[in-house]
């Protein structure tokens, strides 16, 4: 039987009721959120997915502290289980997320410019989906090198340490990086509602650029910080605005571009460096389906060649491909050239930023001035401590045989250390130094010895109190400390720069087979594309109710064609572009196929393979425009063109000129004017308001623009005036022909 659902008691509101076993109750959507999930999401993005100031995430600096701490900075190999065993003291998600992390920090894996893990054995690689890393069990680690310049004077007091999740042992807050290692590595996170996507640069590059803003606020950070560079190489095509923006706010992307070089005798091409966002297998998978999609006939084999000597992408070429204008074409069609996106979002004092290049070095210069400074006063507390020992030890040295008859003549031993303060006038701390000094170094010469020191521990308190006086001085230790770094673990840049000016964007367009077809376009805006044999077995054309042909013209599958709206807009498509159709079909109603703005009509159909002759367009206000049609040829693939011709006044006609010729213009007035197309100059601005050419009177508007045919008026020469001119009305033998125009 269905079970029968309990109400909650009368006088408790439901919500607030707290149910049995098997009983519904409401609750409010708000308060289950903040309770259940608001913890869930901060502590993704606290403690989990968003890098710190010192580059690493949570994950990852509890597996390097705990390799430090197992001595494998100095030490050989150990197993990477036994890394992720005890690592799982400070994290405990598990022994598989543990490895994961340890791979992608891994010299093997290739995934950062400056691997934090020296790795032996099978790591995988980062430029490959498929190509799986051994079991921990298979493989070792230790730490590298350059770790050591992440754990210095990390014993110093230099960060905060606090409780593991049982309080059993410390772990670091942060690590005492000695360079900025948030800008060498790549990182990548996604948390709850925010995310973080840091590109690498180059260690050198980071260091000079640190240095340089702490010597000039506002340095040119392009003088010593050329541009990201990526452990896989590549090439980086360099835009100075689009970089600028990066560096200023943080957010921002660029293009990477593979590189590749063609082997003639072969007659393949060689890919050897890809971008750091895509995978070998994503890209031979997509040539394979262009090439089944018949949009790469030059291609005639792609594979996989990558071996221990590293990545390699090998496509094979059909006789007579240039292999330049293929790679063009795959960077287009395949992720061989991708998009880098940034964000530079870090934990800062515990909150999420969003910061430059030039903001997140000077957030690490004050983390590391901090360092610098706790460092110092550690180092200066440990002096004065000695020195303070050192004091008492020299006190003795006045007399040592009192000091041994004290000891000596004490006959309880809790009673040493006070009669040592009373004989010697010293403190507890220096008697108890004193007395636990062994029998045979209680001779003038060892203690001579370690009071020699006294002077130069005067002089190293001196100069540690002078550190912590001036700010100049810790900056010197921390340029001195960078210079160290990038002369010891610099590189030189794998990422190449290309200018955005520089290269050549060509639009790749899909071979398609070029034959004849006739185009068909009316006034309402719909297009027909048919062949010669079609619209000879067809009959009339299918027209919609009340619409009529504008035009129809004899072309090529391949010709360009531009769409002139009503909206001084020009769409660009090839005849290729749409279905061979019959005269029994409506057609493409063209403002729905290329994507007009609502309202939007389509008023006249251009043609062309070379963009060669010109456009007539005429105005109501009389004037005329004569614009090149290569004003309209770009170099990349673009559909839609703004300002296709000027808007100052309503468009009455747009006609295409392959040659000049002569154009029939009408007025409100009944007046008509004959000109030349001759007489007015071409010009290269699309929007060009022209020239006036039938002059009007108040009130009065050019009503239609024609190319005249031999033979439309009886006397032709009476319309002819030199421009700009009123035109001349029809004499009474032309007035009927005037109304059929």
């Amino acid at each position: 039987m269905p079970r029968k659902e309990k109400k909650a008691p009368k006088g408790s509101k439901a919500k607030g009721y707290i149910a049995g076993a098997g009983e519904i109750v409401e609750q409010d959507v708000g308060d289950t959120l903040r309770k259940n999930y608001m913890p869930y999401a901060m502590s993704v993005i606290l403690s989990r997915a968003l890098p710190e100031i010192d580059g690493l995430k949570p994950s990852q600096r509890k597996l390097l502290y705990t390799m430090y701490k197992m001595g494998l900075l100095t030490s050989g190999r150990t197993k990477s289980a036994n890394i992720v065993g005890q690592t799982m003291k400070l994290n405990p998600h598990g022994d598989g997320p543990i490895y994961d992390t340890m791979v992608r920090l891994s010299r093997g894996y290739e995934a950062l410019l400056h691997p934090y893990v020296d790795s032996k054995g099978n790591f995988g690689k980062a430029y490959s989906r498929d190509m799986a890393w051994a079991a921990s069990r298979y493989t070792e680690a230790r730490l590298d090198g350059l770790c050591r310049e992440l754990f210095a004077d990390i014993d110093k007091d230099t960060v905060d340490f606090v409780d593991n999740y049982d309080s059993t042992m410390k772990e670091p807050v942060l690590l005492p990086a000695s360079f900025p290692s948030i800008l060498v590595n790549p990182t990548t996170g996604i948390a709850v509602g925010m995310a973080c996507n840091i590109c690498s640069f180059n260690l050198a590059e980071v260091c000079r650029t640190a240095i340089a803003l702490m010597q000039d606020p506002q340095a040119d950070l392009f003088q010593t910080l050329q541009a990201p560079d990526f452990p896989g190489g590549g090439q980086l095509i360099f835009d100075r605005a689009q970089m600028e923006k990066i560096y200023s706010t943080g957010r921002g992307s660029f293009r990477v571009r593979s590189k590749y070089s063609f082997d003639k005798a072969a007659n393949c091409v060689d890919v050897t460096q890809i971008p750091p966002s895509t995978t070998v297998e994503v890209i031979v998978e997509k040539i394979i389906e262009l090439a089944k999609q018949n949009k790469l006939r030059e291609v005639a084999d792609v594979r996989d060649e990558t071996d221990l000597e590293g990545l390699k992408i090998t496509i094979d070429l059909k006789r007579g491909t240039d292999p330049d204008k293929l790679m063009q074409k795959l960077f287009k069609l395949t992720t061989l050239e991708d998009s880098f996106a940034c964000n530079f979002n870090v934990l800062v004092a515990g909150a999420p930023r969003v910061m430059g290049v030039r903001e997140l070095l000077e957030e690490w210069t004050a983390f590391r001035v901090e360092c610098i400074r706790r460092r110092t006063y550690f180092d200066l507390a440990k002096k004065r401590e000695k020195l303070h020992l050192l004091r008492g030890l020299q006190a003795i040295l006045l007399d040592i045989d009192k000091a041994i008859h004290i000891v000596r003549e004490t006959e309880q031993e809790a009673e040493v250390v006070p009669n040592l303060m009373i004989g010697f006038g010293i403190d507890e701390t220096q008697a108890e130094y004193v007395a636990e000094i062994r029998l045979r170094h209680l001779n003038r010469e060892y203690i001579l010895k370690r009071t020699e020191e006294i002077s130069q521990l005067l002089k190293d308190i001196e100069e540690l109190e002078a550190i912590l006086g001036s700010k100049a001085k810790v900056q010197a230790i921390i340029i001195q400390e960078l210079n160290e770094v990038a002369k010891k673990y610099g590189q030189p840049r794998r990422t190449i720069l290309l200018y955005a000016d520089e290269i050549s964007e060509e639009a790749v367009t899909e071979d398609a087979p070029d034959y004849p077809v006739h185009l068909f376009f009316t006034q309402e805006g719909y297009f027909k594309k048919i062949t010669p044999q079609s619209l000879r077995m067809s009959g009339e054309q299918k027209l919609k109710e009340g619409d009529a042909l504008a035009q129809a013209v004899e072309a090529t599958n391949n010709t360009e064609l531009l769409f002139f709206s009503d909206r001084c807009q020009v769409y660009k498509q090839r005849g290729a572009d749409f279905d061979d159709g019959k005269a029994s079909l409506l057609g493409d109603y063209i403002p729905a196929k290329v994507q007009m703005d609502e309202g939007e009509r389509a008023i006249y159909m251009a043609y062309t393979q070379d963009f060669s002759g010109y456009l007539l367009f005429v105005f109501e206000n009389g004037k005329a425009a004569k614009v090149d049609l290569s004003a309209y040829q770009t170099k990349t693939n673009r559909k839609k063109l703004l300002s296709a011709y000027s808007g100052k006044s309503p468009i009455v006609a747009v006609i295409q000129l392959f040659e000049d010729a002569e154009v029939l213009l009408t007025a409100s007035s009944g007046r008509m004017l004959l000109f030349h197309t001759g007489l007015i100059a071409s010009k290269s601005t699309k929007n060009t308001q022209g020239v006036q050419a039938m002059s009007l009177k108040k009130g009065q508007r050019v009503m239609s623009a024609v190319l005249y045919q031999e033979g439309q008026l009886q006397n032709p020469n009476r319309y002819k005036k030199k421009l700009p001119a009123l035109g001349s009305l029809p004499d009474g033998s032309e007035a009927g022909q005037q109304l059929e125009i």
